[in-house]
């Protein structure tokens, strides 16, 4: 039965194997930080180009924030 347990189990992809090192892979590591940092980019545009398609919607979120952070204790 040992035999047909593969050497090192699949750690990518946050699987949780006990007993193996919790070492990322530097290029995996790498692109999924080139993935996010595009995804990021394109949500903020997404939302530039919201807030210019709708200006009384994005003025009126703006003053919600204000508000939020006028009353935010420290």
């Amino acid at each position: 039965m040992a035999e047909d347990a593969p050497e090192k189990p699949d750690t990518k992809h946050g699987a949780y194997a006990p007993g193996t090192e919790n070492v990322p892979d530097t290029e995996d590591e790498a692109d999924r930080r080139r993935r996010r940092a595009q995804f990021l980019r394109e949500l903020n545009e997404a939302k530039e180009l919201r807030d210019r398609v709708q200006p009384r919607r994005a003025r009126a979120a703006r003053m919600r924030q204000q508000m939020r952070m006028r009353t935010f204790r420290w």
